[in-house]
């Protein structure tokens, strides 16, 4: 089996840690490339070490996300259209999408070689902008986010929905959200949580001046149009961890990709396990 493996080492005091899997992997693959920022870690031979492109299909069989939740979001744009499928080891805090805890990471691993597991397909959403700003990274796999560049004033913002208008937000900003990213900064802003698979985006405001507007679901085979008026100052637009920032004259259009980015899933690794075990989804506090 081919693996791919990409971390990052946040702190000295994870060293042993990471170490530990990377010597995990060294013994259980015999196929095994990382990526340059895991370079510096003992025990990674030069002639596995990967450049910075992206990844082919043919290359692996797995990439091994070591990380958080922000690695997994950097595994994306190395897999990209590839369909090489991710697996989520958690060495960071909350670890939603990098759902593999440390302590059964050996279990994983031997039923990755064994091919017992699952491939949760997530969809992606796209941002397109004249001047294509970020170039073929323009999808997330959480969401894609405009928000106010100072901290004096609010934005107001333009949504059609296949352009016919949808409303005007006055607000800090707007996210569109897939149900990956429900669970994430559109939840912080009071959006609804949606399973991944129902086919739908949200769109949720940040901080909206008129409180009656309210986060809305729609289904993802919807273009949305986004225009920020030209009174407004420079604003910025992200896409999960990578932004830019914009004039007001920029036209933003989103829409679904037309790609999917897999995450390995084990039959005890339920989403709805996860939503109860990480975010204490219906715990009642009086046990």
């Amino acid at each position: 089996m081919r693996i791919a493996v990409h971390g990052r080492l946040r702190f000295d005091t994870d060293r042993p840690k990471l170490e530990s899997v990377l010597g995990m992997l060294n013994k259980k693959f015999e196929d095994v490339s990382y990526t340059q920022s895991l370079a510096e870690i003992g025990g990674v031979r030069a002639n596995r070490i990967l450049g910075n492109g992206k990844f082919h299909k043919q290359q692996f069989d797995a990439l091994i996300s070591i990380g958080g939740d922000g690695t997994i979001l950097e595994s994306v744009r190395k897999v990209g259209r590839s369909g090489i499928p991710i697996l989520g080891v958690n060495a960071g805090r909350l670890g939603f999408l990098a759902s593999t805890p440390f302590e059964e990471l050996d279990q994983a691993l031997e039923k990755l070689m064994n091919g017992d597991f699952q491939i949760d397909w997530r969809t992606l959403v796209q941002a397109e902008t004249k001047g294509d700003l970020f170039g073929e990274d323009n999808y997330a796999l959480n969401e894609v986010s405009v928000h106010k560049n100072s901290t004096s004033s609010m934005i107001v913002v333009n949504a059609y929905l296949d352009d016919f208008f949808l409303n005007t937000y006055w607000a800090d900003g707007l996210i569109i959200s897939t149900p990956t990213g429900s669970t994430g900064y559109s939840l912080s802003a009071g959006g609804p949580i949606i399973a991944p698979g129902t086919s739908n985006f949200i769109i949720t405001p940040i901080a909206p001046h008129n409180l009656n507007v309210r986060p809305l679901v729609i289904s993802d085979d919807r273009v949305i149009t986004l225009t920020i008026e030209e009174a407004d100052p420079d604003f910025m637009i992200s896409l999960d961890s990578q932004s830019v920032i914009v004039g007001p004259e920029t036209e933003i259009r989103i829409s679904k990709t037309d790609f999917e980015v897999g995450l390995v899933r084990f039959g005890t690794n339920d989403y709805f396990d996860t939503l109860r075990g990480k975010l204490m989804w219906g715990h009642d506090r009086r046990n």
